[in-house]
């Protein structure tokens, strides 16, 4: 049965009646449709722009597809009808196009260095196997690779790239060979330096990121996700690690500390920021909306541009047609005005996903 949907239309900010035909958008009347909803603010789904579904709450990885099910609703539930999930140990291809699940935009395995990444999650490889390795995990996901640019390496008690620049730069090469797109995990100054001078997409977390590095990022397109939310954990990490690695715990401190003024200066340079939140792991599903808060309270993003940086800027960045005639139909309605307080995103009052009522 078709759908109508009458509201505030974001961004666009003018009254207008929606019909959901099956999967699709039409601003066409459609005799007999069912009204759902009459007034509010109507936004293109939410859009949890680094996401692991695949990893459980501790850091393990799943074992069942139920599970991934469960971890995806609570995303959903939220309002976030989108999931590019950044890595997953488990493959899930069947959930792809399951009627009740967010839609899903995955990377493979993460690509990581030998015994320098968390344990059972990525493809640790030497220099000479990642190339080759890039194109197998482009082949597991559906349009991402998910790259491991450094982490602790303990002999230098510190941060360090994963590989040497020349191979971390190939496989950059590799995953565009390969028609998909790389997303890079970084924290330090070095290996971020190397992978967006490389071309990489996506730059993950990016604490490290330096004012000539974000002015390249805007020139290139470069994305940024900050996942504010997560570098809130490096507190934490510095106190595990201080005992053994003092350096690195000063250093995550570091990092941690000037990384809102650093996510600031992205945005006034341009560069194009989405929503992320880094859930699996660490951080617990159905939190966008808390990122979306820091952004703006932390980053000084305005709430028009989060918004668009978890909505409708952030489909289209990943190549989901929003509210627009033939496009995909999902959304989330809001009682009142979310830019005029972001607080009201985490709790839509309707949710639509494929043309269905979820709430």
């Amino acid at each position: 049965m078709a759908l109508h949907v009458r509201g505030v239309l974001l961004p666009d900010d003018e009254v207008r009646d929606l019909w959901l035909v099956g999967d699709r958008v039409t601003f066409e009347p459609v005799p007999g449709a069912e009204t759902v909803a009459d007034g509010g603010f109507v936004l293109p789904g939410l859009v949890d722009a680094h996401c692991h579904i695949g990893i459980a709450r501790g850091g393990a990885p799943i074992t069942s597809l139920d599970q991934a099910r469960a971890l995806a609703r609570t995303d959903r539930d939220a309002g976030v009808l989108a999931i590019r999930d950044a890595g997953s140990p488990f493959p899930y291809p069947e959930l792809d196009d399951e009627a009740d699940l967010p839609r899903l935009l995955r990377a493979g395995r993460h690509v990581a260095p030998p015994k320098r990444y968390l344990r059972n999650i990525g493809v640790e490889v030497g220099a000479a196997e990642v190339a080759a390795t890039v194109a197998e995990q482009a082949a597991a996901g559906n349009g991402w690779v998910k790259l491991v640019g450094d982490w602790i390496d303990r002999g230098v008690g510190d941060l360090a790239p994963a590989w040497d620049a020349d191979t971390m730069s190939a496989a950059v090469a590799a995953a565009h060979a390969a028609g998909v797109r790389a997303a890079v995990h970084t924290f330090s100054e070095s290996a971020v330096e190397i992978m967006v001078r490389a071309g990489v997409d996506s730059v993950e977390h990016g604490t490290g990121l330096s004012l000539d590095l974000i002015d390249l990022m805007a020139r290139q397109g470069t994305a940024l996700i900050p996942t504010m939310i997560n570098i809130r954990t490096f507190g934490h990490i510095a106190d595990q690690a201080r005992a053994k690695f003092p350096g690195y715990a000063d250093h995550m401190l570091a990092l941690r500390d000037r990384f809102p003024e650093v996510v600031r200066a992205a945005y006034e340079a341009g560069v194009p920021i989405y929503v992320g939140t880094d859930a699996g792991g660490g951080i617990d599903h159905g939190l966008a909306a808390e990122e979306m808060l820091l952004l703006h309270e932390q980053a000084g993003m305005s709430r028009m541009d989060v918004l668009a940086a978890a909505s409708w800027r952030a489909r289209e960045w990943l190549g989901l047609p929003g509210l627009v005639e033939g496009g995909l139909a999902d959304l989330a309605i809001y009682p009142d005005d979310p830019r005029r307080d972001l607080r009201l995103v985490r709790e839509p009052a309707r949710i639509v996903l494929r043309g269905r009522v979820i709430r």
